[in-house]
């Protein structure tokens, strides 16, 4: 029986907002200062601590599209001042306390959803390959608590896409500068937002634009017919390489998660937990 993709799709966009938050609340950046890291420190050291004490090349490759003159300033000297142990320990609490903050501890059909996303998250597990930032996360232990267990499963399940999404990238020549330029291109994320947390130099980011423009991508900033079909290419078979996962589930349990999430991703997002500035 095939997996429904869109299912799959809605059931990981629907969710990531109880992920994603963890890059943007105060709770983390106050939990990693604690610890002695300022705030790029802290999400370089934070995202890559599942390694161990990441080198700058391990998180330049697998985490893609930062510049790795900003990595470089993060790591490795952040394992001078704490461990990844301790980082690991606490994103997880920062986690915890934001989402409580939001009240997500409170929607009655928290265990539900958090068994539905740790099935798929599991079933993941048994396709490491390829996968380095998620295997690396897939062997840290479960939280007990089902708040955190819901984090843990849709953290899996954004790693397990995201190494899908770097495969489909490297598979059609776009390097991860070029994918945040396309990225910006869409309108979806603001280029200038895009610019400031991935730390490219305006050069770089320009001679991008121009190289994706002799491809026919682009026309000035924005997308061209072609460069429109290109992307979603690649978001299509990004989508297919995240099936295995959500083979977990039945059609049916895989539309009650894709219900499900949308309750806790609006509560996420409703509580001003993916708020950002530049």
């Amino acid at each position: 029986m095939m997996t429904d993709i869109r299912l799959a799709r809605q059931s990981w966009r629907r969710l990531e907002p109880v992920h994603a938050m963890i890059y943007f609340v105060p709770e983390a950046a106050e939990r990693y200062a604690a610890l002695g890291l300022k705030r790029r420190a802290g999400y370089f050291a934070s995202r890559g601590a599942a390694f161990g004490p990441a080198s700058p090349e391990l998180v330049i490759a697998t985490f893609y599209n930062f510049c790795p003159t900003l990595v470089r300033q993060a790591l490795p000297a952040a394992w001078d001042v704490t461990t990844p142990e301790k980082v690991t320990e606490a994103r997880l609490d920062a986690a915890g306390a934001a989402l409580r903050r939001a009240g997500v501890h409170e929607i009655k059909e928290l265990a539900e959803t958090a068994a539905l996303a740790r099935r798929a998250a599991e079933r993941a597990g048994e396709h490491l390959q390829g996968r380095p930032l998620f295997a690396a996360h897939a062997a840290l232990a479960w939280p007990d608590d089902p708040l955190l267990e819901l984090w843990h499963a849709q953290t899996l399940l954004r790693e397990f896409r995201g190494d899908g999404h770097v495969a489909a990238l490297l598979a059609e020549g776009v390097g991860g500068l070029d994918a945040l330029v396309l990225h910006g291109a869409t309108g979806t994320t603001p280029t200038a937002f895009l610019k400031a947390s991935r730390g490219w130099p305006e050069e770089e980011w320009a001679a991008a634009e121009e190289a994706l423009r002799e491809r026919g991508l682009l026309d000035g900033g924005e997308l061209t017919e072609e460069g429109r079909t290109f992307r979603q290419r690649i978001e299509d078979r990004t989508d297919e390489l995240a099936l295995p996962a959500y083979a977990a589930l039945s059609d049916d349990e895989l539309a009650r998660l894709a219900e499900l999430a949308r309750i806790f991703g609006r509560s996420v997002v409703d509580a001003g937990l993916l708020t950002f500035s530049l």
